[in-house]
């Protein structure tokens, strides 16, 4: 094998593309970051109040264009702060510029005002401000609401997932920050209404402009100005900020061994990947997946070829076969069940459930929009078992939480329901990214209130998009970029990928998910590499059967799958996540670090006998991307009080003995 370089950026995050924090500004109380052209952690005396201003625009499929900024003009003074900049979105031959102004005050109050104005025809389905709310210290607390009639309602953050909108018609949203401190926020230009962010596993609310209830896409025309203002302001007597203390280390805090058990823990299994999982079989044994998620879709002309392989695959690494069947037929589909369940005998597919879900709610639809033809469900679900008696019943959405959560299932005919995810939809950066788990827990409690003892099954899930319900297509991603609805994000292929995926699957397992798949073995979604038509740098250059550091993640919790829980704490879960299983003679801690700035951590309970630790981060990388088994042995002693430090995005297994 030879020796191939990676710069720190591919190890991190697989691209060479840069996701520099922005600069912090200033203005009495307040303090905001501009991120490009956006407004993000509005903090008044360090106490989020807005996540983020931002005037954006969307594609006809949902993507966001990333503006080109220029004439950027940022003046910091003592008593507050000025930006301004112009910017242009542009696609084929569309194109839309806005120019930006942001004057920050003396007394935290804050205006941002855009002015967009189409060169040419611009097909979009959103162009305008949105404002986000932060889920911490907001979610079923107080907030006011002033419409755009004046009228003002008095009311609370939903606890629950929203599945519609909140509020509509809104001009006005306040809520308090500090103890008699309530931050406002007020949008002029159109009308604004809310949506539950949480939907998409983003962690905010966000109140975004033009009605749903609109048609969309919709075109802008040429040279006709599209003019809105946002206005922040504060009441109350803000106190002085007190003094934060120097950062120290991150205390990890082991308690004792629970009834809860570690979920089964398995991977999807696209139908264009059983020949590049088939041959690389051993990779993929060595993961143990306990469960293969498989594609069966009729428009790809899915048949006896596909249930072979999904065969093949799940007996050499022993995982349950989870048949996802997409139902075409809207009237014969008690037939084209039994059709499948023909096809599925005569391949000698042994099945451990199956799941159905018809074509017409792969696709989003909108609040207070036609539902697609699709059978009753009922109906459908009674065919099933018909068809395939026996066998777990699945249902629900192969889509996003959304559209479970819009869509509810009758849980009570069914032994599992299911959704996927994905962290891409709305932003792309990799701090978006991280915080989307922060909704994971609300979205399961939302459907646990719905589907009442029904088991929660999430996934196949992955950086990348498994697929858009919201458009089209995917969006194009040939340079390689941090960009929304992409399947292949090169995120996938770092550290990054580890320290989300670990996170994601400690996150669902403490919230009660009955069984997590993550996206594939291979391919964009995937944690083993083989080549693609888009350039996977570092990886494409290695001589020998590689996998990302994902991969480690996976292998290692899918074996702990069916292990006891031990409580694990983390003093700060938004820099360090961790999650810990009771093993032979003692507990494995699993820790991930969430953040590009190196962590240090410190353990405590556990047992007394001595800690080992495998650490997957920059200096491991090679080894562990190349050679996954000499990686998995490298256990070294931790001494120093059994704390560590764990460089950006790191990850590591500690084996702590009794």
């Amino acid at each position: 094998m030879k020796t191939v370089p990676a710069s720190r950026a591919i190890k991190l995050c697989g691209t060479e593309q840069p996701d520099v924090p922005g600069r912090i500004l200033t203005a009495g109380p307040l303090t905001v970051e501009l991120d490009n052209g956006a407004l993000r952690y509005l903090k008044v005396n360090g106490v989020e109040a807005v996540r983020a201003l931002a005037f954006l625009v969307r594609d006809e499929n949902w993507g966001t264009y990333i503006p080109k900024i220029t004439d950027l003009k940022v003046d910091q003074r003592a008593n507050g702060f000025s930006v301004s900049y112009h910017a242009v979105c542009a696609r084929g031959a569309m194109e839309i510029a806005f120019d930006i102004a942001i004057e920050g005050r003396a007394d935290g109050s804050l205006d941002f005002k855009g002015t967009a104005v189409p060169k040419t025809d611009f097909r979009t389905a959103r162009t305008g401000f949105v404002v986000l709310h932060p889920l911490q210290g907001v979610v079923g607390n107080k907030v006011e609401v002033e419409h755009v009639d004046g009228k003002i309602e008095k009311s609370i953050f939903p606890k629950e997932v929203n599945p519609i909108q909140p509020f509509l018609h809104i001009r006005s949203l306040t809520h308090e920050v500090l103890p008699g401190v309530k931050a406002k926020v007020r949008m002029e230009g159109d009308s604004w209404e809310m949506e539950d962010h949480r939907n998409w596993t983003d962690a905010s609310f966000k109140t975004y402009v033009r009605p749903l209830a609109l048609p969309w896409p919709y075109t802008l025309k040429a040279g006709e100005p599209v003019r809105q203002s946002i206005h922040f302001s504060l009441s109350g007597n803000v106190p002085k900020a007190a003094r934060s203390g120097a950062g120290g280390a991150i205390e990890i805090k082991l308690g004792s061994t629970t009834r809860d058990v570690m979920p089964p823990v398995g991977l999807g299994v696209p139908a264009e990947e059983i020949g590049h999982a088939a041959a690389r079989l051993p990779l993929l044994k060595s993961i143990a997946p306990k469960v293969l998620n498989c594609q069966f879709d009729p428009r790809a002309k899915h048949g006896a070829k596909e249930l072979y392989g999904y065969r093949l695959l799940c007996e050499q690494t022993g995982a349950d076969c989870v048949l996802e069947i997409v139902v075409e037929s809207v009237d014969r589909y008690a037939e084209e069940l039994i059709g499948v369940a023909k096809l599925v005998r005569e391949s000698g597919l042994t099945l451990a459930a199956i799941a159905v879900c018809p074509v017409g709610d792969l696709k989003s639809v909108l609040p207070g929009g036609p539902r697609p033809p699709a059978p009753p469900l009922p109906k459908l679900y009674a065919a099933a078992r018909t068809a395939f008696p026996g066998v777990k019943l699945g249902g629900g959405m192969f889509s996003f939480f959304t559209e479970l959560n819009r869509k509810r299932p009758p849980a009570d005919l069914l032994d599992f329901v299911t959704n996927t995810t994905c962290p891409i939809v709305h932003a792309a950066d990799d701090r978006s990214v991280m915080e989307t788990h922060e909704a994971l827990p609300w979205q399961l409690g939302t459907a646990r209130s719905t589907i009442g003892k029904t088991a929660h099954r999430v996934g196949p899930s992955a950086i990348g998009c498994r697929d858009n319900p919201h458009g089209a297509t995917f969006t194009p991603n040939p340079n390689n970029e941090r960009i929304c609805l992409v399947k292949m994000d090169p995120r996938q292929r770092g550290l990054f990928g580890a320290a989300w995926t670990l996170t994601y699957i400690a996150t669902l397992a403490r919230a009660g998910a009955a069984a997590v798949t993550i996206g594939a073995p291979t391919g964009p979604l995937g944690v083993i590499y083989r080549k693609t038509e888009t350039a996977q740098p570092y990886f494409d250059a290695v001589d020998s059967p590689s996998v990302y550091p994902a991969y480690h993640v996976v292998s290692g919790l899918a074996r702990a799958s069916g292990a006891k829980l031990v409580t694990a704490t983390s003093s700060d879960p938004a820099k360090v996540e961790c999650i810990a299983v009771r093993g032979k003679g003692g507990t494995l801690l699993w820790l991930a670090n969430r953040s590009a700035d190196p962590q240090k951590v410190t353990l405590s309970g556990g047992g007394s006998g001595g800690a080992f630790a495998a650490v997957l981060d920059e200096v491991s990388f090679v080894t562990a991307t190349t050679n996954p088994a000499k990686f998995q042995g490298s256990w070294k002693a931790l001494s120093g009080g059994a704390g560590l430090t764990l460089g950006a995005y790191a990850v590591a297994l500690v084996s702590i003995n009794d």
